[in-house]
């Protein structure tokens, strides 16, 4: 199968040094690989969009010389198909109706364990035999199977997670009625024919359950390559949320280069950007391996 990466930011502000490491590690890898490199934004999340970032966005990509094959896809534009594959899970019963609010898990989590184990929130099963007397459905989760999650991660090596411990059963359609991120981008990859995932390692907790929806949804496993986040003095996330400053295109050359650095690599000796990506397309499918060696 022909390599298919793929970018897929979410459109609530315009990108950010951490959201262009993980957008050039995927661009390089895809076009080493001589494969296809695709954009997708998941703005289903209507709340936090922000009108325009899209555009932004796409702006900033072409600035820096990133140019995507295709179409650019919206998942609000797809909303049949994440009913659908909702409708297959449904009827092998691998879905489930949850009266729970985010605060009952959330006190559930902390009378238990006293703390949320590595960010998460473990759901607890309340509503897994049922709704309670005197409970409406809010939201819709996925009934995860007992057992280990194993997967090999292209720079971490081989992993595993036992989703059902560490994360219970997941949200598959949110109770404002949005469908949540785990269902719409394994439905996506698997129509958009995505064969790499390279993104950054704050994702990487998801995995597990994207492999167990690709399993029951009959969907190839893509291959996956996380790579660190870049963080602030304080030591903390780069993101939007955070008030990340938006890239510096008044030189996109120089920012790729500071870009390419965060990736763990040395300044590429290049007056323009046809030049820096030439080069730096040769260093990556010689020697990919020597990215993201240390924390950005």
């Amino acid at each position: 199968m022909s390599y298919v990466g793929r970018f897929a930011p979410s459109p609530s502000g315009p990108l950010h040094e951490g959201s262009a490491v993980a957008a050039v590690a995927s661009f390089l890898d895809a076009h080493a690989s001589q494969g296809r490199w695709i954009v997708r934004f998941e703005d289903l999340d209507s709340p936090r969009n922000v009108a325009g970032a899209d555009r932004t966005i796409l702006k900033q990509l072409k600035a820096l010389g990133m140019n995507w094959d295709g179409d650019v896809w919206y998942q609000s534009t797809r909303l049949p198909h994440y009913q659908a594959a909702f409708d297959r899970l449904l009827a092998q019963q691998c879905v489930y109706p949850c009266g729970c609010t985010r605060r009952e898990i959330a006190d559930s989590v902390l009378r238990q364990q006293g703390q949320f184990p590595d960010g998460e929130r473990p759901y607890p099963g309340t509503c897994r035999q049922g709704l309670p007397a005197g409970r409406q459905a809010l939201s819709w989760r996925f009934r995860v199977p007992e057992g280990v999650v194993a997967f090999t991660d292209r720079r971490l090596g081989s992993l595993q997670q036992d989703v059902a411990q560490a994360v219970g059963d997941f949200v598959l359609k949110r109770a404002d009625g949005i469908w949540a991120y785990q269902l719409a981008v394994v439905v996506d990859d698997a129509a958009q024919g995505v064969t790499d995932i390279v993104r950054g390692e704050d994702l990487l907790s998801s995995t597990a359950r994207q492999r167990l929806l690709n399993q029951f949804l009959g969907y190839p496993q893509p291959t996956v390559w996380h790579v660190p986040v870049v963080t602030d003095e304080l030591g903390l996330k780069l993101s939007k949320q955070n008030g990340a400053p938006a890239l510096d295109l008044t030189n996109p050359l120089e920012t790729l280069q500071k870009t390419w650095k965060l990736l763990g690599f040395e300044r590429i000796p290049a007056s323009d950007l046809t030049l820096f990506w030439r080069e730096a397309i040769r260093i990556w499918d010689q020697a990919a391996q020597r990215a993201n060696l240390h924390a950005c």
